[in-house]
């Protein structure tokens, strides 16, 4: 008799940093996320991503929690803080990474001097213009062999391109090296970086579907590369968003200080958030017969090659 295969079952996840409070286009995201990964019957998991002690704070992600249980987006399981797991990304650092991470001495200013004697007619302001300087690390300590705990580690992305299929923006090839260069992953005072910790805990979480902002699509090679490495599941979809602008085109985003979310009318920000998402209307209701509605009918495809989606004039 041939073997039967179980199903894996979806997992989604909405990872937000509470770095301010919700935003209609941080709502967005968390609304597309919940209705993809349900309308799949997956589990939609909530993790909190406050690696960056010097810009989180905890009465943000209380705010977050009590948004999200107003618009009743209730989550599966326990949500997971990313400060509480430092050790286990530095233990990453120090066992399966270890072979392609190393210790960096290098400084802001340090690199301002190389590329001034690099480039001499541009200033640094107008260098990173083209290409940021994290972009373009000269990988001067890359065989110091300065000491791990004393320096900020960087680690070495593959130099040849890797292509993965978006659900949303389609077929997508990069290089990783090219892109991001050898990225910092851990800084001098032992603070995580994002995507490093989104990477590890995305493949110790059993992610398999990852619904997030175009803004970090750049980063997706990266992602790819480190949960390789980590010898970590890889994801099997990826779909990053349109991102939320205003009229002019500006983002919309907490450095453009776009305003909170006001969840006392949480029905008619569903209703917002669905129609930026261009999805069918939903009957005005509670918000659990909003988004039951909004799960059965969710598509993909109005989003489709799409970069930006426009808040109304």
């Amino acid at each position: 008799m041939p073997t039967s295969i179980i199903p894996v079952q979806p997992i989604g996840r909405f990872a937000p940093s509470p770095t301010g409070e919700l935003h209609l286009g941080s709502l967005t995201t968390a609304l597309a996320s919940f209705c993809h990964i349900k309308s799949l019957g997956g589990k939609w998991l909530l993790r909190i991503e406050d690696t960056d002690t010097e810009r989180c704070d905890r009465q943000f992600t209380e705010q977050i929690l009590i948004d999200l249980e107003a618009l009743e987006l209730h989550w599966d399981g326990d949500v997971i803080y990313q400060s509480e797991r430092i050790d286990i990304y530095n233990d990453y650092l120090s066992s399966a990474l270890r072979p392609l991470t190393y210790g960096c001495q290098c400084s802001r200013k340090d690199l301002e001097q190389y590329w001034a004697q690099e480039i001499p007619d541009k200033t640094y302001e107008e260098i990173n213009q083209v290409q940021p300087p994290r972009q373009r690390y000269p990988r001067c300590c890359v065989k110091a062999d300065l000491n791990r705990q004393q320096h900020k580690l960087r680690i070495q992305l593959p130099d040849y391109s890797i292509g993965f299929n978006d659900g949303i923006q389609g077929l997508q090839w990069n290089n990783p090296q090219q892109t991001l260069g050898d990225m910092v992953v851990s800084r001098q005072d032992g603070m995580i970086n994002y995507i490093l910790a989104a990477s590890l805990d995305d493949g110790l979480q059993q992610i398999t579907h990852i619904m997030r902002g175009l803004d970090i699509l750049p980063m997706t090679t990266a992602q790819i590369s480190i949960m390789h490495a980590a010898r970590l599941p890889a994801i099997d979809h990826w779909y990053h968003l349109p991102l939320i602008c205003h009229p002019d085109g500006q983002k919309l985003s907490k450095q453009n200080l776009a305003q909170p979310i006001d969840t006392r009318d949480p029905s008619q920000l569903i209703a917002v958030a669905l129609q930026l998402l261009q999805q069918p209307a939903v009957d005005k209701d509670t918000p659990t017969n909003m988004l039951k509605q909004a799960i059965a009918q969710w598509d993909n495809t109005p989003l489709q090659g799409k970069q930006q989606l426009h808040l109304p004039k």
